[in-house]
């Protein structure tokens, strides 16, 4: 799903081609512990108004709040200070956490899959959750790798514009989880 992690896999994999693998780990110290607490019954509580309407203001604001630091000091892939690889690896945590969307999907969408994937026992459901992250960890290398490939092509201006879109993304998201929590609280009461 294009999104926050994608978005930050582009701004790093502009400086480092293994940012995407690194973003995936991150991403996935977030989601195999999700996955399990739904195995185990916490999709209702999930949910719950309250916490949807609790994770949507939070994590919008972290992804505002990252989006205009993300504008505020874009880097350049013409600038010697590299992405330390441990920077990826957080942001895939941080993102992965602060999105509502990710939470909900696991809620529906994912407890679904589970459910199917609990009729094959627990080899089925580490079958599905093994292949759900390497298609993250494929899609996100690829991204990372592509940018970092074709940084040759990137003019000042074309960097400003790709940073200034990624900048967007998290803060368009971030607005719009908060807005989502917002009228979802309106219409619960």
């Amino acid at each position: 799903m294009p999104g926050p992690v994608t978005a930050v896999a582009v701004a790093n994999g502009a400086q480092h081609k293994e940012a995407g693998v690194l973003i995936a780990i991150g991403h996935g110290l977030i989601e195999i512990p999700v996955i399990l607490l739904i195995y185990f019954g916490l999709a209702s509580f999930m949910n719950l108004d309250e916490v949807r309407i609790s994770v949507g203001l939070i994590g919008g604001a972290v992804l505002i709040w990252m989006g205009l630091n993300m504008f505020k000091n874009k880097p350049s892939i013409f600038s010697e200070q590299k992405v330390q690889a441990r920077n990826s690896v957080i942001a895939g945590l941080t993102l992965t956490a602060a999105n509502p969307y990710f939470f909900v999907w696991w809620a529906t969408v994912g407890a679904a899959l589970l459910v199917s994937a609990r009729d094959f026992g627990g080899s089925g459901v580490a079958a599905l959750s093994a292949t759900h992250w390497f298609c993250d960890l494929a899609w996100l290398f690829f991204i990372s790798w592509i940018v970092f490939k074709s940084k040759r092509l990137w003019t000042k201006k074309v960097n400003t514009i790709v940073f200034g879109i990624c900048s967007a993304i998290l803060t368009g998201f971030g607005a719009w989880f908060i807005v989502s929590s917002i009228s979802l609280a309106v219409s619960a009461w």
